[in-house]
């Protein structure tokens, strides 16, 4: 069938959807339900839409920095008792030269956190990296004014990143840590292990999640209004079309339709793109919240995660047009995608301030793996210029997007290149909402919130990548040093991906500071920073754009010099990361010693890793049985298939 053909069919199908779902509204006990605005206030609401920022133009100013090193990259280091960190003051002077306090959070009241997850999103993807392509003015308003973390790992692929985020623990240690759960697969993240949403819901917070799952559904004790959430709207597959909700997973029948409220499939607002949905449904509970209480809010967003075969990146045309410079078109809509993942970001945050609660909020801002880069899973994200993509224990496979904003960061306005793992999060968030991270027993989290919020020494000095025997690859950091062994793919996407947006070939060409200043200052998340009087000068935001941007010299003579390393031949390779980030260099022949240390450590993980809970997919959880949708479809075979609670 042609994609036209196959887009026809797909509106068709959508229509009927629709139509059978008429007078089938069930009743549902779930808190969020019972408060969900009418269809006619969410589109009036929809002129709250997020705004885009014109894209950079080929001749926006850039700035050169020094790359004559020995190695032939410049390192950058990060002191943490350093005087030239940006410390929060609680006064300020008016514009008459009167001192005022600024509003840091309501002391009587724990914080909100509003957790964002962006899905497949690439290490250069972002322009407080240095990336002079893609503009993302209201991450880079948040990022300058707050800790952006260029150390900062997660799994190398989807399921495992989010089961590690949202419990604390090592996927190997909870039997989730090889590939995704696939919709017919019958099992999910393990009942036995308690999620962030419960601990915060036990100590007063609403608790929210809209957008993707991915951590199971074949029963319903699994999903998110199961785990912990107050309520959900989203999807609990792994990707979908960002405008007729269908999920395409391998083979013919693996394709139905995966949206829900709750429990319940939704049909509203078919045809909407998901991006602004699932902005609309985060202002409309932020909007809606009860002042009283914190906030726990989860957005966690199919963007910029590639759609169906069919058609598969998709963006407003008028966000495409933004980026008619970018000669490759798939990477000309993944950059609008970014665009309209970045104005959801300034949306929420502007949504915030004006309903009084961003001077008492924490925000994360996250990506769940590396980007898929030239093409993978149809995709076209880039880590430039680390090695490696979506799937593979090489720093662009693992090495993520992430950032912490608060008025409660005293050392705010600073780089951390020291360790942090994604199943940091969930103890740092206890410590920072007050709460004792140390009742979460068991799991691998270290408590990071003093790290970050003092700029004290991390207690992290070494992390796991992953150990996956399926696979047969494994990886570990331990300080500087990183040892890898085995590879996926056969090694096909062990290299060095573009486009990297960037037109100096040693990779040292930076946005022009000036040109990020203004776009973050003028961004919504950057007025929004600016009224709590936080934001950031324009010589704090070129000294941190400078220490965020990783350099390497990329030149083709030096990776054909120093690519000394063959996984697929079963080798063990070992990196100095702090000075060789782009993996180029292969230490293992010159410190054998290293090698068997980390060997040892890995040998030490392993001892304590679970099997894999990954069992084969099964037949009949494939939509075609289930009216075309993704469902609970082994509760639905055993029980009455009308109910809609855990």
């Amino acid at each position: 069938m042609s994609d036209m053909g196959s887009l026809s069919f797909v509106a068709a199908l959508g229509i009927l959807l629709v139509s059978a779902s008429l007078g089938l509204h069930v009743v549902s006990n779930n808190v969020f339900l019972n408060s969900v605005i009418s269809s006619s206030a969410r589109l009036e609401a929809s002129s709250d839409s997020p705004q885009s920022t014109p894209a950079f133009t080929e001749d926006s100013s850039t700035i050169v920095y020094d790359d004559s090193t020995d190695s032939g990259f410049q390192t950058q280091s990060t002191t943490w008792d350093d005087e030239e960190a940006f410390v929060r003051e609680t006064t300020t002077e008016d514009a008459n030269g009167n001192e005022e306090e600024i509003g840091l959070g309501n002391q009587n009241q724990r914080p909100n956190v509003i957790l964002i997850i962006a899905d497949d999103l690439g290490f250069n993807d972002v322009s407080f990296h240095g990336s002079p392509q893609i503009p993302t003015p209201n991450l880079d308003a948040l990022a300058f004014s707050g800790v952006i973390f260029n150390s900062y790992y997660v799994s190398p692929i989807c399921t495992p990143s989010r089961t590690a985020l949202f419990s604390g623990r090592h996927p190997i240690h909870t039997g989730m840590q090889h590939n995704v759960i696939f919709g017919t697969t019958p099992y999910g993240f393990p009942l036995e292990h308690k999620l962030l949403p419960e601990y915060l819901k036990d100590i007063g917070y609403s608790t929210h999640l809209i957008g993707k799952w991915h951590l199971g559904h074949f029963k319903r004790k699994y999903t998110p209004t199961c785990r912990g959430f107050d309520s959900f709207y989203g999807h609990w597959t792994g990707h979908k079309d960002y405008y007729d909700n269908m999920a395409q997973e391998s083979g013919p029948q693996a394709w139905g339709y995966d949206m829900r409220r709750g429990l319940e499939t939704t049909y509203e607002n078919f045809g909407v793109y998901t991006t602004d949905l699932y902005t609309d449904e985060a202002n409309s509970i932020i909007r809606s919240h009860n002042k009283s209480k914190p906030l726990f809010l989860t957005v966690s967003h199919t963007a910029v995660h590639s759609a169906n075969p069919y058609k598969l990146l998709q963006a407003p045309k008028a966000n495409i047009d933004n980026f008619s410079k970018i000669q490759n078109m798939q990477r000309r809509i993944y950059a609008a995608m970014v665009q309209k993942l970045d104005d959801s970001v300034g949306s929420v945050v502007k949504t915030l301030q004006d309903e009084g609660m961003l001077n008492n909020s924490i925000i994360i801002f996250t990506t769940d793996n590396g980007g898929p880069a030239e093409g993978f899973n149809g995709n076209a994200a880039s880590n430039w210029p680390l090695r490696g993509v979506k799937n593979t224990l090489w720093e662009g496979g693992t090495r993520a997007v992430g950032l912490m904003w608060s008025p409660l960061i005293s050392a705010a306005g600073h780089v951390s290149n020291q360790l942090i793992h994604i199943q940091d999060w969930l103890p740092t968030i206890l410590s920072a909402v007050g709460d004792d991270p140390s009742k979460a027993a068991g799991i691998d989290g270290i408590d990071m919130w003093d790290s970050i919020r003092l700029g004290l020494k991390s207690p992290r000095t070494e992390l796991l990548h992953n150990i996956d025997d399926l696979y047969g690859n494994e990886a570990v950091r331990v300080g500087r040093w990183k040892l890898l062994h085995g590879t996926t793919y056969n090694g096909q996407w062990d290299g060095w991906y573009g486009p990297s947006g960037r037109p100096n070939s040693k990779n040292t060409t930076l946005i022009s500071p000036e040109t990020v200043y203004n776009l973050a200052s003028q961004s919504r998340a950057g007025q929004a920073v600016q009224d709590l009087k936080l934001f950031p000068t324009q010589s704090k935001i070129t000294e941190v754009l400078q220490l965020s941007n990783v350099q390497c010299n990329d030149t083709m003579q030096l990776r054909k010099r120093k690519m000394s390393c063959s996984l697929i031949k079963g080798e063990y390779c070992l990196y100095n990361i702090e000075q060789d980030p782009c993996e180029f260099n292969n230490l293992a022949h010159d410190m054998p010693d290293m090698v068997e240390t980390l060997k040892s450590t890995l040998k030490k993980y392993r001892s304590s890793a679970v099997p894999v809970r990954n069992k084969p997919k099964d037949p009949k959880g494939l939509p075609i049985h289930w009216n075309y949708t993704w469902t609970n479809w082994v509760d639905l075979m055993e029980e009455d298939n009308t109910r809609l609670e855990c």
